[in-house]
């Protein structure tokens, strides 16, 4: 192992833990883009779903009483999920997961590039129980066929308007709940190998003090610019995925 790889390691380690402290997703995004580049995609991938949930529980003790205050409103995105993620898993025998990736990275860029220009964010106040399951079950689809739990979730969410504390006690607990299912079915496969271990100790302090880092920066915003925040991180996110698949 050179210091080339620790430091690309602890890069990827970095960055993903910053934005999942930050806006409570995004660590593979931002995390593959280094690992990919000294790891097999498998190898690299189950280490960020480790780091996603492990990480991902500092933010969900954050917003601890928000979750208190609306289970059913979390129930009703993670149930339908859990029945989500075995079917997504079970699609990759028939879909392109290359094809479904390039697909979402362009609804996210449209999404992301609409709203960032818009002056004002879209306002739906009304309950909407039905939409809520089917973007919850849509999520887990995503989760299992494509890594991609979070981006359905995070654009609805975007477009309600509640206070960030509320937003991001749906989001956070949604992805490390079916990112831990996610690293459960991993681990039954023989994934996680003394190697692969190795490098999720090396990657986890950093991983959690950048987390740190990104859950100060969160209490200081606004709840609209939290929104703003997570639509342009939409985005950004559409932008990243789709060089990753073209290029």
């Amino acid at each position: 192992m050179t210091l080339e790889f620790f430091a690309i390691l602890a890069l990827g380690a970095a960055a993903g833990g910053f934005m999942n402290g930050l806006a409570g997703f995004g660590t593979a995004l931002f995390a593959l883009g280094f690992w990919l580049q000294i790891m097999p995609p498998a190898q690299a991938v189950s280490i960020v779903v480790i780091m996603s949930v492990i990480a991902g529980l500092q933010g969900v003790w954050l917003v601890r009483a928000s979750i208190m205050d609306q289970p059913r409103r979390l129930a009703r995105f993670v149930l339908p999920a859990l029945v989500g993620v075995p079917l997504g898993v079970a699609a990759l025998s028939v879909l392109e997961p290359g094809i479904l990736k390039l697909i979402i990275a362009g609804f996210l860029i449209l999404y992301g590039g609409f709203f960032t220009l818009r002056s004002s964010l879209p306002k739906l106040e009304r309950p909407t129980p039905a939409i809520d399951m089917l973007v919850g079950f849509a999520g887990g689809v995503l989760g299992g066929a494509a890594s991609l739990s979070g981006a359905l979730p995070t654009m609805w969410c975007a477009m309600r308007p509640w206070p960030k504390s509320e937003t991001r006690a749906v989001l956070q607990p949604f992805n490390v709940i079916v990112l831990g299912v996610t690293a459960l079915v991993f681990a039954i496969n023989g994934t996680y190998t003394g190697q692969t271990l190795t490098y999720i100790a090396m990657a986890l302090p950093v991983t959690m003090i950048f987390a740190q880092i990104g859950i100060s920066v969160f209490k200081r915003l606004t709840d609209d610019q939290f929104r703003r925040l997570l639509i342009a991180m939409m985005l950004v996110s559409g932008l990243v995925l789709m060089a990753r698949e073209v290029f």
